[in-house]
């Protein structure tokens, strides 16, 4: 699925995260969401190489990057700690400023990290989502219904682990094959190694880990940031499917701009997987944006 890339992985905090590398021109950086890897760019990475020097990364505790077991405080898996996972890991492949496209777990981790780097991000890209600490304090019966794994992962540990490790496949397709647009997004080879890297000892863990820092920790951060007047200050493009729940629960420019004074979106014709559901619409749309 991605031919001509190359091996990109470095030792980052005293774990290996796992990338690939292609393509010529300014540096862009690729994450993925949950419960996925950096395959999820499999339908638009070619085309992205022939105007960037692509980096399409797994985030720590997600597809072959390390998955170090949980702190008590989940420290380890704020979005601060795996934003500066990825800077690391661009200043290993010589990139000390980048551009970010990111969806989902990703895009909540570019996020921050143009909050907490706005020297490093270039642009950065959000692919459906609104702030985590909007989308917590703002939830409601529907939210909650269609989110349902955001309140079901951050119960303590062993439960929710042990739930996926025990049926891989069953989780995934709750969560992944249940949304609006069905399997349909997934060709057998995604889906097979969706299926590997969720089934790896210590990723049921990790993602657990993910979002109970995003309960926690990263919600401290959040609040830290407003309160001290922080703002993303590069260009911020966030994008959303109009078929998903954040077009249905939130306005996210709205919730955006109370991090950004440069932030514009619009919903594309899809979901939740954008790259996978409406590549061609994401292309047209990223492109112009990360080129300009």
């Amino acid at each position: 699925m991605f031919e001509h890339f190359e091996d990109a992985s470095a030792i980052v905090d005293g774990i290996r995260i796992h990338a690939i590398r292609a393509g010529t021109g300014p540096a862009l950086l690729l994450l993925h969401g949950h419960p996925q890897t950096h395959t999820i760019w499999h339908k638009v990475a070619p085309k992205l190489t022939e105007h960037f020097t692509v980096i399409a990364a797994d985030l720590r505790g997600y597809g072959d990057s390390e998955k170090p077991p949980g702190l008590a405080d989940h420290s380890n898996y704020s979005k601060r700690r795996m934003a500066q996972d990825m800077v690391e890991l661009m200043h290993a492949q010589g990139f000390d400023r980048f551009s970010v496209l990111s969806h989902d777990r990703g895009a909540r981790v570019s996020a921050r990290m143009a909050l907490d780097h706005p020297r490093t991000v270039e642009r950065l890209v959000t692919l459906d989502i609104a702030p985590t600490l909007s989308m917590y304090e703002q939830t409601d019966r529907a939210f909650a219904t269609a989110y349902w794994h955001w309140f079901f992962l951050i119960r303590p540990a062993p439960f929710p682990e042990t739930f996926i490790a025990s049926d891989p496949e069953l989780y995934m397709r709750q969560t992944m094959g249940s949304r609006r647009a069905g399997m349909a997004p997934f060709t057998p080879e995604a889906w097979a190694e969706y299926l590997r890297c969720l089934s790896l000892p210590g990723t049921a863990h990790a993602v657990c880990e993910d979002y109970r820092a995003s309960a926690t920790i990263d919600l401290e951060h959040d609040r830290e940031s407003l309160a001290q007047g922080r703002k993303i200050e590069c260009e911020f493009l966030a994008l959303w499917g109009q078929d998903g729940v954040i077009e249905q629960c939130f306005d996210p420019i709205a919730e955006w701009r109370k991090f950004s004074d440069r932030v514009d979106g619009k919903a594309l014709p899809c979901a939740h997987y954008v790259p996978e559901e409406a590549p061609e619409a994401l292309l047209e749309t990223v492109i112009p944006f990360l080129t300009r």
